[in-house]
């Protein structure tokens, strides 16, 4: 059997010889193998042709343009409010497209002082970072890195230091729930300007995350203990730890500590109406006119509590408390 992370029962608190904080090591070791063996490949599907870092027509396409229009507008502001210096922060970087797409927009923006660190609890993932950007790591201005490193750990960073914090797609869905609260607090320690997240809510669709759902034979979310298994077609068979949120439980993580600006869901339309090409006639296709309808949609329904939890992600994006809002 080609086995890309053996199926085991995760040791859990309480068995004999067996600590809180030994079942999270596990959990980490377990979810840093998973995407250390992810391979190249694993680049593309998530963030689309790594060479063409704002194209956005991976399999996340809607979310991430969404994504980095936000991104985009809120280093504008603050290039515009005279600062010359960024730093940016990428808690759980995978293969650093999106620190890079932020220095990239950064240099363009007139920005003369860039700082940029990435980190990922996977290995693999943080060598692909370093490779694909190490282009930009030269550059006069630049301080561009990344670690390998914990979320659950005390981030080097100082207080209210860092511009943009990042910490998307599945990376808080992967850390064990009793964990969140201080992951939470640290986050809001460093964060002096804003802070973007996105999430898996409870309504959301299926997902394979290391390879397309087609080739996935079998998958299961054991709700009651956070916990994902996935069967692929070639018989690759992976389980972890995956926690699924609900939008106000995600709120209550960061609103002690930081100014929430935006909660909703995130492409709660555009994926489910995308044609398909092995089923779908090539006459079927998404045109303005329906674009347009589906963007309404969103715009109407995205904080509707009846929807904001059936979304394919659940977007955050939180200011520091000493920031003013900036007008937009």
């Amino acid at each position: 059997m080609n086995t890309l992370m053996p199926v085991s029962n995760l040791s859990r608190a309480g068995a004999p010889g067996h600590t809180v904080q030994s079942v999270h090591e596990e959990t980490a070791k377990h979810v840093a193998a998973i995407y250390n063996q992810a391979g190249d490949d694993y680049v593309a599907y998530a963030d689309g042709d790594p060479t063409k870092l704002f194209t956005f027509d991976g399999l996340h396409a809607y979310a991430d343009r969404q994504i980095w229009t936000l991104l985009e507008r809120k280093l504008s502001a603050l290039r515009a409010s005279g600062a010359s210096s960024v730093r940016f922060l990428d808690a759980g970087c995978g293969p650093g497209t999106w620190l890079r797409r932020l220095v990239t927009r950064a240099r363009e923006l007139g920005f003369a002082r860039i700082s940029a660190r990435g980190f990922d609890i996977a290995q693999a993932q943080v060598q692909r970072a370093r490779l694909l950007s190490r282009n930009l790591s030269s550059l006069a201005g630049v301080n561009f890195t990344f670690d390998v490193a914990d979320l659950r750990d005390r981030l080097p960073e100082s207080d209210a230091s860092v511009d943009l914090t990042l910490c998307l797609y599945s990376v808080l869905s992967h850390l064990p729930v009793a964990s969140l609260t201080d992951v939470a607090r640290e986050i809001s320690r460093v964060t002096s300007g804003y802070f973007i997240t996105t999430v898996r809510p409870i309504g959301s669709t299926p997902t394979a995350f290391v390879g397309s759902i087609e080739n996935a034979r079998r998958l299961m979310q054991d709700h009651d203990r956070d916990r994902c298994e996935i069967e692929f077609g070639d018989h690759r068979r992976i389980a972890f730890s995956f926690h699924l949120f609900t939008a106000s439980e995600l709120r209550g993580y960061f609103e002690s500590d930081l100014a929430i600006e935006d909660l909703r869901g995130l492409d709660l339309f555009h994926s489910r109406f995308t044609p398909d090409s092995r089923w779908n006639p090539t006459g079927l296709r998404v045109d303005c006119r329906l674009s347009d309808q589906l963007a309404q949609l969103e715009g109407a329904l995205a904080t509707d509590p009846e929807f904001i939890d059936r979304g394919a992600h659940l977007l955050l994006l939180a200011r520091g408390r000493g920031m003013a809002a900036q007008a937009e």
